[in-house]
């Protein structure tokens, strides 16, 4: 950030430019967000599902994942954030957080009150324009998510997810064609694709025997991208991806 300006090359900056033409009023009513910069280590509880009066943050490195714990003590993972992702949004919204969000590793983020993200919105209207497409695309995901627990086979599921994330952290810039780094264990993919993680180690096993891809020591490295496209029966128009809307 020179000047109080926001770089384009910022991971939410980059996200919200696909949508958006972001004016330097714009990146500078974004940038006013940046004020409370704070750091969490892995396994913080940032937000928790029937807090009220929470905030919501912008995450600038790290991961992190949003959550909802059943009686039983088990854990439904919606989805993970990775970096120009807006947390616990929903949270500052509602009266009562809907749901937890904690740090899967150590996080750089931005926390934003609910004050800072109405005045932005008023005094930056394309802004605004930008985060709500934001939102609009994570309710498409939860929407592929919900198809992948209920229709697609378990093989199916993890295909269509790694490919999920390797679109949305090669937008802000921490992924390629090839692959993307991922801190995420057996338990978290468990966690979100509905298996257990006995099932997880063995469709990875089979994808990988397969050529298709390969998640070993925190990298997953796509073998053979085309197929692995065809077998998830994958299309990333629901990312809405192709450049800016809005100009």
């Amino acid at each position: 950030m020179k000047g109080g300006v926001l770089s384009l090359d910022s991971p939410l900056s980059r996200k919200l430019s696909v949508f958006v033409a972001l004016s330097d009023t714009d990146l500078e009513t974004l940038a006013s967000l940046y004020r409370r910069r704070r750091r969490f280590r892995s396994g913080h509880e940032m937000v928790h599902e029937g807090q009220k009066n929470t905030s919501a943050f912008i995450l600038a490195k790290g991961w992190a994942c949003s959550y909802k714990m059943l009686p039983d003590g088990a854990r439904q993972i919606v989805d993970f954030q990775v970096p120009g992702d807006i947390l616990g949004l929903r949270s500052i919204l509602f009266r009562t957080a809907d749901h937890s969000i904690e740090a899967i590793t150590g996080i750089e983020v931005s926390e934003v009150l609910a004050p800072d993200i109405m005045n932005a919105f008023a005094n930056a209207p394309r802004l605004a324009t930008a985060v709500l497409w934001a939102a609009s695309r994570d309710e498409a995901m939860v929407v592929e998510h919900l198809v992948d627990l209920g229709r697609r086979s378990a093989e199916v599921r993890m295909a269509h997810f790694l490919l999920e994330l390797g679109e949305r952290l090669k937008l802000v810039g921490v992924g390629d064609a090839k692959g993307f780094n991922c801190p995420l264990t057996q338990y978290h993919l468990a966690d979100a694709l509905g298996l257990s993680a006995v099932h997880v180690n063995r469709v990875l096993r089979h994808l990988r025997e397969e050529g298709l891809v390969t998640f070993r020591k925190g990298r997953v490295v796509f073998d053979d991208f085309a197929r692995l496209t065809e077998l998830a029966g994958f299309e990333p128009g629901y990312l809405d991806q192709d450049g800016p809307r809005l100009r």
